[in-house]
């Protein structure tokens, strides 16, 4: 037992002043005349025995009084820990993932984990606190106090090896202080293993809350199914985990007003439609009723008017299967002969074909160099006799590999790269097995970097590398029978739809989206966002012909249906969702082991750290026993005889 104020134990020297009270009797005795001297004897003998006893028992509740009170002053307290004096450091990482709305006892499992934060600590006490979006390090309840009652659920999560290496940094340097770690989250089931490393430094405690509901039903996709002149086929995927359920309502509304109503039965997947017409556009948000997950319930894509894309073929050789891949519906193609170009067309094209030229001249070349730097699209087709120096030049300009050597022998496409951007998403599948197209002539590149298509012996049939596209080797019908074969579909159909980033049915909030406005505005001019009434002007590039914005990680924030305009002018609506990654409710099974330990609520983590490092405080107990003393002394003077 240890005191606070040690000094005031010298009070114990008022003990004495009872002592000597009861030792010596200062009271004056006053004599009383009595006839019978020794009745008065007996009397007397009888009354000094009981008046001992009073005394003495007096005395010591006397002292015992005194003794609790100096004690109570001095404030004595016990420890459970030997690093009481130490310096006791604490930080909490709260999960405010959308998989923390689920239900808990007492609210959302955010709320209960706020909460009990709030009722643990003392408004003046320091600690620090990082969620998935902010840090309120080195600071006090009081100052937070009002920010973690409004907190709200972030579009982001830190993976949790992640939260316990930013927590750790949030320590002070000093190594005598005590350093106590607590997570807070769900603790959602991810691809791989939850582990930590050890660290003697820091104890790391776990805090898991329980949830009440386990099933969850989310709107995860919406698609263009079917596209005709008339109708749109819009499809939906829906997932849920739980047990089945039979008639999920499935509402499609186009700004609020409600236009269609479905319902689907549902295991652990499930698919609906919707037809919509192409008249107009088409600002949608499908609508689900689940009581468990909220963010995930609702679904934004929109439908714009679509902008053609511009495409201009300068031709030495045949273009009708050009002619016939970029229809009217999508596309506004022109062609010209090479020697008739009229070079002025060039600047408005969002895709530039080069079919078959033998030679390039320079002035050309300096057209295709300006018509890349505005933000534009190439697509090369060598002929069969091209002239090589002319090439690279061209080539180099738009820095690109460039072409070695000239061959003349037959190879066969047999490999496709699935994972560029120009195929991602092209095929259904990845089969190894196809009908391989041939060639008679092909050039070799110094570098098969970046190839889409390639040969048997891995050198590159289709290159590209930012907007610049190449095919090393004529696709005309003496040359190649490339032209008949499915892989030429995919490849220039999306290498002209992406010269022109279209925007598509909704983005990601989170993500890093750069989207194309097909529009022209003065130099000075500037697009913005505006969703609600507020308004933000986003990163942005301007070229000739369009604009390119950029979403960033932080904004938007909300999902919803945004509109891009220039000044006054609405341009074009972009719709919004959350990812949908924190729609599982399937969560990690925690135990006790050397590296940490779980709690199933913060309050009880927290009290496990403060009594770990906090004093026991006796004084309240002595102040009882003085009282307890004072009581028994009164009723002894009173009823003792």
């Amino acid at each position: 037992m240890q005191y606070k104020h040690p000094e005031l134990l010298w009070a114990l020297l008022l003990l004495l002043i009872p002592i000597i009270i009861h030792l010596f009797q200062l009271r004056r005795f006053q004599k009383v005349a009595f006839t019978n001297v020794k009745f008065l004897k007996n009397v007397k003998l009888q009354t000094r025995k009981s008046s001992q006893i009073k005394k003495w028992l007096t005395l010591i509740t006397r002292l015992l009084l005194i003794t609790c009170l100096v004690f109570a002053f001095a404030q004595p307290f016990t420890t459970n820990s030997g690093t009481f004096n130490a310096k006791n450091e604490t930080v909490i990482y709260i999960d405010n993932s959308f998989s923390m709305q689920v239900k808990g006892k007492n609210g959302s499992l955010l709320n209960e984990a706020i909460q009990d934060v709030l009722k643990s600590y003392r408004e003046a006490e320091e600690l620090t606190i990082f969620t998935n979006d902010n840090t309120y390090r080195n600071t006090s309840i009081k100052a937070i106090a009002n920010d973690l009652i409004k907190l709200s659920h972030s579009p982001t999560q830190l993976d949790y090896e992640s939260a316990y290496l930013k927590g750790k940094q949030y320590f002070s340097k000093d190594v005598t202080s005590v350093k106590n770690l607590i997570l807070v989250s769900d603790f959602q089931q991810k691809d791989k293993s939850l582990e930590f490393n050890a660290d003697s430094s820091v104890t790391l405690k776990l805090v898991q809350p329980k949830a009440i509901y386990s099933n969850n039903i989310s709107i995860d996709s919406v698609y263009v199914d079917k596209y005709t002149n008339e109708n749109t086929e819009i499809g939906v995927n829906l997932s849920h985990l739980g047990e089945p359920i039979k008639n999920v309502s499935v509402a499609l509304y186009d700004n609020q007003k409600l236009v269609a109503k479905t319902s689907v039965d549902i295991t652990n997947e499930s698919k609906t439609s919707f037809t919509i017409s192409n008249n107009s556009e088409f600002n949608g948000m499908l609508s689900i009723e689940d009581a468990s997950l909220q963010y995930d319930n609702s679904f934004y894509f929109n439908i714009n008017k679509n902008d053609k894309i511009k495409v201009l073929s300068i031709n030495e050789g045949s273009d009708n299967f050009l002619k016939k891949l970029y229809t009217d519906d999508e596309f506004i193609y022109n062609s010209f002969d090479y020697k008739s170009l009229d070079y002025s067309a060039i600047e408005s094209q969002n895709l530039i074909i080069l079919n078959e030229i033998e030679t390039i001249s320079n002035a050309l070349i300096s057209s295709l160099k300006a018509f890349k730097s505005d933000g534009g699209s190439i697509l090369i087709i060598t002929s069969d006799d091209i002239n090589i120096n002319a090439y690279n030049q061209l080539l180099n300009e738009l820095k690109i590999q460039y072409i070695t050597n000239a061959f003349t022998s037959e190879k066969r496409v047999t490999s496709i790269n699935y994972d560029h951007p120009i195929l991602k998403d092209a095929f259904y599948t990845r089969v190894s097995n196809f009908q391989y197209p041939k060639v008679n002539s092909y050039y070799t590149l110094n570098s098969n970097e970046n190839a889409i298509y390639r040969y048997e012996d891995n050198s590159a049939f289709l290159i590209g590398s930012g907007k610049i596209f190449l095919f090393t080797a004529p696709i005309n019908s003496i040359n190649s029978n490339f032209k008949k074969s499915p892989l030429i579909v995919p490849a220039l159909y999306n290498i002209a739809k992406q010269s022109l980033e279209i925007p598509q049915l909704y983005y990601s909030i989170g993500n890093a989206n750069t989207i194309d406005i097909n529009t022209q505005i003065g130099q000075d001019a500037i697009l913005s966002l505006e969703k609600d009434g507020e308004k933000i002007i986003p990163l942005q590039q301007t070229f000739s012909k369009k604009v390119s914005i950029v979403t960033t990680d932080n904004y938007p924030n909300s999902a919803g249906i945004l509109v891009v305009k220039n000044n006054m002018e609405l341009l074009r609506k972009l719709s919004f969702n959350f990812k949908r990654n924190e729609s599982n409710l399937n969560y990690y099974n925690l135990s006790n082991n050397s590296n940490y330990s779980v709690n199933t609520s913060l309050s009880s983590a927290i009290e496990t750290v403060k009594s770990n490092a906090s004093i026991n405080a006796l004084w309240k107990w002595f102040v009882i026993f003085a009282l307890v003393f004072l009581i028994i002394e009164t009723l002894i003077l009173k009823y003792l005889k």
